[in-house]
């Protein structure tokens, strides 16, 4: 998949109104997650991605494996992208269903065994995959 048709992924599924809104969706969700995965993992899960994407989890990171929680997460993606921490989530969850589209499942699993999964915490960030994926929903 090539940035074009990630980026227009997104902004269709998000409908969002333009491509600088779409890209800081995307940076939002990701850059956060570069943050949190240690440098190798964050190269491994972006390393299927289109090279402008893949910079938010790695050329983007000033500190890789960093350590907060879901609420913390959102806060980040919120502050990022300048939506609400409703909005925040949903995007995010939505971004990291195509990645999960995008990458082997290797790498998403290991991004999965990254982040403590409980109903209060990280799992959140899975709902759109755990529930089948975005073609499901539509």
């Amino acid at each position: 998949m090539d940035f074009d048709e990630f980026t227009g992924t997104v902004q269709h599924r998000l409908e969002l109104a333009g491509t600088g809104q779409t890209l800081r969706a995307i940076r939002a969700a990701l850059l956060p997650l570069g943050e949190r995965l240690p440098a190798g993992h964050a190269e491994d899960l972006a390393a299927s991605l289109p090279m402008e994407i893949k910079w938010y989890m790695t050329g983007g990171v000033h500190e890789h494996g960093q350590r907060f929680d879901w609420p913390e997460y959102l806060t980040l993606v919120s502050d990022i992208s300048g939506a609400d921490r409703a909005d925040a989530a949903y995007h995010a969850r939505v971004v990291v269903d195509l990645v999960h589209e995008v990458v082997p499942e290797s790498d998403f699993q290991q991004l999965r065994d990254e982040l403590p999964e409980s109903k209060e915490d990280w799992g959140n960030l899975f709902e759109v995959v755990d529930a089948g994926g975005w073609h499901e929903h539509s």
